[in-house]
């Protein structure tokens, strides 16, 4: 497949190219000069005159003609509860690609299952169901792992999680849900204040997760000792965590200082404009991440629905919980998050890309893959006209929906 015309994000600006790709992959090109790029072997686009390519002999090619669109990375959404009726504690492999079909309409070409805090049995029956969706051929965005919201968390802070099956820091069992999951367990959260939970933190990165911290009461020397132990994120940052104080800066003032990621959730409910324009001016826009927190709601009207073992109700696309005045995920999609994102910062696409694609990649280690429009990287893109609507979706190099 070829993508002619378009502008190409590379190296955190737009491009005037061709996307190549072969093999469901982005593969490289002579880049033509002029188009402002870092030179061949570092990008997948040319700028070649694609009616001479053809003529050489390339006229197999699928071609797209990208006039007037731009062609960026597909997003990354690490931290999502369902989708379209389907809650992921309860998701079968087939469930699993209904999910990845409604995001990759939304332009997500990839993401984590979350699971949320549940038994054993069940925290483990999940990641079977995970592990049978990956080894079938399957469509939509691709679920490339495992986000464990606790179980290690604080009752303080629980949120919607079941108080009853919150547990103290235990390496060992962590240690068995990725033997289970055969290293598919990507990111998980902890509270630092819960009994053994910093001392497991260098124990999780061993295993090969990302490690967040959040729903937590922790204060600012406790969770500055979850990062120095390596703590790479803040779960929802500001939602479900102890406030800062000018006095106590607690969790959230060490999540804002430090050089962690910070998940926003950019739905306009869970934190004010004003809030999301703190985070990237104090973090930066490489250090901040976008997440839906999407429940079962998501894509469908106001009703009654469940997280986990929660009964949910959603009003004008608030999702709470049914027994308490607490908030419990959202109806987030990406594209909407995209175009809230710029709405409430005023900063450029350009500027803004990265907090859902980039960044996250990063965090959970999948960038040599993921994030950007490099060589040899997945051919996962989204096509945005003028106004940033999503007009097509590619994953790992077929258009989607497949024809």
């Amino acid at each position: 497949m070829k993508i002619i015309n378009g502008e190409i994000y590379v190296d955190h600006r737009f491009v005037e190219g061709t996307v190549q790709i072969t093999d469901g992959k982005l593969a490289l090109c002579q880049k033509g000069a002029g188009t402002g790029g870092t030179g061949a072997g570092k990008t997948g686009v040319s700028a070649a005159d694609p009616v001479q390519e053809q003529a050489a002999g390339h006229s197999e090619e699928e071609i797209i003609d990208a006039r007037g669109l731009k062609i960026v990375p597909g997003f990354l959404d690490i931290h999502t509860h369902g989708a379209v009726g389907i809650d992921v504690n309860g998701a079968t492999a087939d469930d699993f690609e209904k999910i990845g079909k409604f995001f990759a309409k939304n332009g997500t070409t990839t993401w984590l299952a979350s699971v949320l805090t549940d038994t054993v049995e069940q925290t483990e029956w999940c990641i079977r169901q995970y592990l049978a969706y990956r080894d079938s051929c399957r469509e939509g965005a691709q679920l490339l792992g495992i986000h464990l919201e606790g179980p290690f968390l604080s009752p303080a802070y629980k949120g919607a999680m079941p108080e009853e099956l919150l547990q103290k820091g235990n390496a060992e069992l962590a240690a068995r849900y990725q033997k289970l999951a055969e290293g598919g367990i990507r990111y998980m959260t902890v509270s630092p204040e819960v009994e053994g939970v910093i001392e497991m933190i260098p124990a999780l990165k061993e295993l090969g997760i990302a490690v967040a911290i959040g729903h937590s009461g922790a204060d600012y020397d406790t969770a500055m000792r979850a990062i120095a132990q390596g703590a790479a994120a803040s779960t929802h940052t500001g939602n479900a965590m102890r406030l800062l104080h000018q006095h106590e800066p607690a969790i959230w003032g060490a999540a804002l200082e430090s050089d962690i990621y910070c998940e926003m959730i950019c739905d306009g409910r869970h934190l004010h404009p004003g809030t999301v324009r703190l985070y990237v001016k104090t973090k930066g826009t490489d250090r901040v991440v976008a997440v839906s927190d999407s429940i079962m709601a998501a894509g469908l009207p106001d009703g009654n629905y469940h997280l986990g073992v929660n009964e949910i109700v959603v009003k004008d696309g608030d999702a709470r919980l049914a027994t308490a005045d607490v908030r419990a995920g959202s109806t987030l999609t990406s594209d909407v998050a995209l175009k809230n994102l710029l709405a409430f910062t005023g900063r450029p696409l350009e500027e803004v890309l990265p907090i859902l694609t980039e960044n996250p990649a990063r965090l959970i280690g999948v960038y040599d893959k993921k994030g950007s429009i490099a060589d040899g990287k997945d051919a996962d893109l989204v096509l945005l006209d003028a106004d940033n609507q999503i007009v097509s979706v590619i994953v790992r190099g077929e258009v989607f929906p497949r024809q």
